[in-house]
């Protein structure tokens, strides 16, 4: 059973995802990457293992929804999960009302290749309706009609 399970454990010693994750206390459990999250804001775009995709997706989607909602609260809460003021400016004036009619389902996990030093399966995380996928779409549907 996975009672009181917060997060992936990534293979790695206690120690290790100490030193690696920064967690904070949000929602009564604790939320690992958060630095990751912070990246993804910015980028909107980024590359790293499968488990750590999987396990980031849970973050940026919470991360998401408390920028639809916009208030003063959500705001607190959203700066105690991102690193830079400058990305949670960004999360409430450009990725919020982006998924403005959107239920869920913010970001996507593409697959790639292996890495080349120690095989470990990698992922692309990506939010779903970007500006670059949308032009591309455009590109496209202009040059086939």
């Amino acid at each position: 059973m996975k009672h009181r399970v917060a997060f992936r454990k990534l293979n790695r010693t206690t120690e290790h995802r100490l030193a690696m994750l920064r967690y904070v206390r949000c929602r009564s459990r604790l939320l690992p990457l958060l630095t990751m999250a912070t990246q993804l804001i910015e980028h909107e775009r980024i590359r790293t293992t499968l488990p750590k995709a999987k396990e980031l997706r849970r973050i940026a989607e919470q991360v998401v929804t408390l920028a639809k909602k916009g208030d003063f609260n959500a705001k607190k809460r959203a700066e105690a999960i991102i690193r830079t003021p400058e990305a949670v400016t960004k999360l409430f004036d450009v990725v919020g009302p982006r998924y403005a009619l959107r239920e869920g389902g913010y970001t996507r996990i593409l697959k790639a290749d292996f890495r080349k030093g120690d095989g470990a399966e990698m992922a692309v995380i990506e939010y779903v309706d970007r500006y670059e996928s949308r032009q591309g779409i455009a590109l496209l549907a202009r040059s086939v009609s």
